[in-house]
């Protein structure tokens, strides 16, 4: 199913927005307002006023989520429980050494957002994932897996690993983060990797020269067991939540669809337009209660992109005035770094959302695209995304909503 969006834009319209004037996005020194919209844990400070008729329908309606792949959401999160177990056994292991973006794929991955993948990727996952885009089940189905997902190792850490099954993860501060077990240690083939993720070899792609240029040759995949959930301390976690917590918060507001929309830079009006007019088509189409699910990327991002703390400051700011609805609205913040691969990084961006049960996807134009970084035009052609969205493999299930957006100005017939 496939829903296209055209928006027409006049000129003279206002939205509201006042943030886009009030902010100065190019300081970045905005810090988050003492008591922003979702200061607190939003599950429980927010209670939803529903509509008379969802209310009286209320026994009865129960969100329509889609099954996450592999049809079991992944939890690797050791039980509390466990926990003193765990990291006892986890002290006598050989250790390695998380970057910081090394330690939000452990989030991603903890978390279900990879489902059904469950650790750092094995030598058979990452060539599927590598030159499929998707990765075989044992069961023979398929499910999408765009971006490999895998933990790079130096020479010396892997002498010190040597013939061990199982390592001990560090965070970049030296604290212990977790287990990764059955390990396989393979070729970390830098050149190939770049060029089938994005397509070329170039120069100054941000994603290769912070984390693969630098990383060490080896790769090394396991099953990931964490010892307790990832925190940053950064005034922004209680925006982090998990697939697991944001469907029980669409059963919660008895949503009957979930559309999301990304974003790695502040919200701008014809951004809310098309939010809006997404969910007006959706009730066209027959549903009682769609909801959106506002979901900006929150880990890895080039220097020159919006910092996450001014974006959610400006996102807190376009709910509070209700430029988005806050009762059909849930923002919330993605963990995944961002690779800037285009058409390839896209699908695992959709396929991320399936995860968290949303059915519906809004993709627009160039999604994860950048500029070319040596030359003066887009590194991939801006309507391949959408495109590659239709057709993926593992991605059938997901509803694709791509938007064209239309400019009508109207001019004013005096003179100046």
């Amino acid at each position: 199913m496939s829903l296209t969006i055209k928006v027409h834009i006049a000129a003279h319209f206002n939205l509201n927005l006042r943030t886009a004037k009030q902010t100065k996005l190019t300081d970045y020194n905005v810090k988050i307002r003492p008591k922003p919209i979702y200061h607190s844990n939003q599950l429980i400070a927010f209670q939803p006023k529903m509509s008379a008729a969802v209310k009286s329908a209320s026994s009865a309606i129960k969100s329509s989520l889609i099954e996450p792949d592999g049809g079991v959401l992944v939890d690797l999160v050791v039980p509390e429980s466990e926990r003193g177990l765990r990291t006892t056994e986890a002290e006598s292991m050989p250790k390695v050494k998380l970057t910081k973006i090394d330690l939000e794929w452990v989030h991603v991955v903890s978390e279900g957002w990879a489902s059904p993948l469950r650790g750092f990727m094995r030598e058979n996952e990452y060539l599927q994932s590598l030159h499929f885009n998707c990765l075989r089940m044992k069961d023979g189905s398929i499910v999408n897996m765009s971006l490999p997902i895998v933990l790079a190792i130096d020479d010396e850490t892997k002498e010190r690993i040597g013939s061990t099954t199982n390592v001990a993860l560090l965070g970049p501060t030296g604290d212990l983060i977790g287990i990764l077990r059955s390990i396989e240690i393979y070729k970390h083939n830098k050149e190939e990797r770049i060029a089938r993720t994005w397509g070329t070899t170039a120069a100054g792609l941000p994603y290769v020269e912070e984390v693969i240029t630098p990383a060490g040759n080896w790769l090394v995949g396991g099953d990931l067991e964490v010892l307790k959930p990832i925190k940053y301390n950064d005034g922004l976690d209680h925006y982090r939540l998990s697939p697991q917590q944001l469907r029980k918060e669409f059963d919660n507001r008895q949503a009957d669809a979930i559309f999301a929309f990304q974003l790695r830079n502040p919200i701008h009006n014809g951004h809310a337009l098309l939010m809006n007019d997404t969910r007006r088509r959706l009730l066209e189409m027959g549903y009682k209660n769609p909801i959106l699910l506002l979901h900006p990327l929150g880990g890895f991002t080039k220097a020159d992109d919006v910092p996450l703390d001014v974006r959610m400051e400006q996102h807190s700011k376009v709910l509070e005035d209700g430029v988005l609805d806050p009762e059909t609205t849930i923002v919330s913040i993605f963990p995944s770094p961002m690779h800037y691969a285009g058409p390839t990084e896209v699908q695992w961006h959709a396929k991320a959302r399936i995860n968290a049960g949303a059915n519906f996807y809004i993709v627009g134009r160039d999604p994860a695209g950048m500029g070319h970084p040596t030359e003066k035009r887009d590194l991939y052609d801006p309507d391949h995304g959408k495109k590659v969205l239709s057709m993926a493999l593992g991605l059938e299930k997901l509803n694709i909503l791509p938007f064209r957006v239309g400019i009508i100005v109207h001019f004013n017939s005096s003179k100046h």
